[in-house]
């Protein structure tokens, strides 16, 4: 396998070029910068590291489904006072059975059956993890979208030990509301990733990963310009972080975010 770091740096060229095209050919497109600040446990030590983080993120439709990637760049503190850094991304393409055969796959509460193909890098660590699996989007009143993701979790590693198949089930959201004149959002995911263990007698624990959203669009108020400029904060609970049982992160991030 070439280096993850390789891979991830390909997979963010092609990715920014093709969110590059797709103004003309997708149907919607929405990229966003985020940065967020606040105290983030270390997994495996268990400390509190001052960390910022900022992120590329874009989603997109076109006539047969839709892609989700996001890029992260932390910068946090170390044990002797300087700075770390990581890199970490994920992708997501989901293709739409619905719009694929031409027919109406709804039912109850699902408005549409997709099947997905998910990659996650983590290039400190060389490894990649990939995600095969279904996708129902939810039609729930008044979420602008509503999805449960539930997918296979496949390790591919240079460095770390190899881990037994495990799966993951994702839901991930967004709910606008007013209040008022103002606009507000609650928007992010909650994931359980199952436990695995390794071919060196260690064991990955099952893990509980919430990061929901709260975003008041402070570009409609301030400049009449909606859809564009949001702060706000985003809570993180992690249960057992990354698969340290000795790790739990229960914490709550500034957040400001950029679109465009």
């Amino acid at each position: 396998m070439r280096t993850t770091q390789a891979i991830f740096n390909s997979a963010a060229v092609f990715l920014l070029s093709a969110s590059a095209l797709s103004v003309s050919a997708a149907n919607w497109s929405v990229t966003e910068a985020q940065m967020q600040h606040g105290d983030l446990k270390q997994a495996f030590v268990n400390e509190d590291r001052s960390t910022t983080i900022l992120t590329l993120q874009h989603a997109s439709g076109w006539a047969y489904g839709d892609n989700f990637f996001f890029f992260d760049h932390l910068n946090y503190s170390n044990e002797a006072g300087g700075d770390g850094d990581e890199l970490y991304g994920e992708w997501y393409s989901n293709f739409s059975l619905g719009k694929i055969s031409g027919k109406d796959l709804s039912f109850a509460f699902v408005r549409d059956l997709g099947v997905i193909a998910g990659f996650n890098f983590a290039p400190e660590v060389d490894t990649i993890y990939y995600l095969p699996g279904i996708r129902l989007a939810l039609d729930l009143p008044g979420f602008a979208f509503a999805n449960l993701d539930m997918t296979a979790y496949i390790q591919d590693s240079d460095m770390l030990p190899k881990e037994d198949d495990s799966f993951m089930v994702d839901f991930n959201w967004a709910y606008p509301f007013s209040i008022g004149s103002a606009a507000f959002s609650v928007e992010g995911h909650v994931e359980y990733i199952d436990g695995a263990e390794n071919d060196a007698g260690g064991e990955r624990e099952s893990w509980i990963l919430a990061q929901p959203q709260v975003r008041y669009d402070i570009g409609k108020s301030l400049f009449s310009q909606p859809d564009s400029l949001f702060i706000g904060i985003e809570y993180q609970y992690w249960q057992n972080k990354l698969g340290d049982k000795n790790t739990d992160e229960n914490t709550v991030q500034a957040l400001g975010v950029w679109r465009f």
